[in-house]
């Protein structure tokens, strides 16, 4: 294959799956590699990181944006979540992106829309115990991007490891020919795992924030050091409540693969907290 580096002046925005679907047999044609990065927008450098990566492994990048009311509970912020297409725009454009996939509501779940897909164990814990039904919804949009957009590979961030491992086993038990591949977590230089809610932080808020990187990294550091599992998960949640976090969903240590209890597997620590009313998440591997 030989890959063209050229990039776009102007990526092309598609908003039905008819068009896209005729724009990706059209690069088939001319035997292009094909890389989709699943978005929702109010992009920053996590999504761009992405996008820089599916253009080193493939021809055509394709970035979809759909804020997807299946993945969202009814008490979650499904209204108030940021949608500045002209930025996102702007930024897809200058990182290089050959199109945009820009979907209706209406075009995705269409009137009489009956179908959600369900990927059991690997959904239930972290996540899936406080956001019932989010999985399902995150499940069934990237399966319908994947059937849309037919790409041979496809990129998701480490931030949401629980998503991106429910992702690699529906790829597996559906025999969907889609290369999944994770990308790393992009902190800002305080550490905070980068976020489109970060931005709902008040400066105060942020400080605290900026606290749940340090604490799961200690953790990790710990455990390297043989700690018990439980008593440093104990004392993580101390220390996150001393830092002023007014809520903890969850903090656990957990196989990375499977996500259940910890055996002799390779360890990542999961957490979910709350600062007034924005929820941030993050984990981090145990290396040894």
């Amino acid at each position: 294959m030989q890959k063209n580096n050229k990039q776009p002046e102007t990526p092309a925005v598609f908003e039905t799956g008819q068009s896209l679907r005729a724009f990706v047999q059209a690069q088939r044609k001319q035997g292009k590699k094909i890389a989709l990065v699943p978005t929702m927008g109010a992009l920053h450098n996590g999504h761009l990181s992405l996008v820089r990566q599916g253009i080193e492994k493939a021809d055509c990048v394709i970035a979809s944006i759909f804020v997807n009311p299946a993945q969202f509970g009814a008490n979650e912020d499904l209204d108030a979540y940021p949608r500045p297409w002209e930025s996102d725009f702007e930024k897809l454009e200058k990182a290089g992106v050959h199109s945009i996939f820009r979907p209706s509501v209406k075009e995705i779940y269409p009137d009489g829309f009956a179908t959600m897909i369900s990927v059991k164990h690997v959904s239930e814990p972290l996540e899936g115990a406080h956001r019932p039904g989010h999985f399902d919804g995150v499940a069934t949009i990237v399966a319908k991007l994947f059937w849309l957009c037919q790409p041979d590979i496809a990129l998701f961030g480490e931030k949401d490891w629980q998503q991106l491992q429910i992702i690699r086993r529906m790829v597996t038990d559906l025999n969907i020919p889609v290369e999944i591949l994770g990308a790393p977590i992009i902190r800002d230089e305080k550490g905070l795992a980068l976020s489109s809610r970060n931005a709902y932080l008040s400066q105060k808020e942020y400080g605290i924030a900026c606290q749940l990187n340090k604490i799961l990294f200690s953790m990790a550091q710990q455990i390297k050091q043989g700690h018990a599992l439980p008593e440093v998960r104990k004392e993580g949640r101390k220390a996150l409540e001393k830092a002023g976090f007014d809520k903890i969903d969850y903090l656990e240590i957990l196989d990375e693969i499977t996500l259940e209890a910890a055996q002799n597997g390779s360890l990542r620590i999961f957490a979910a907290v709350k600062i007034g009313k924005t929820r941030l998440i993050d984990n981090v591997p145990v290396l040894y």
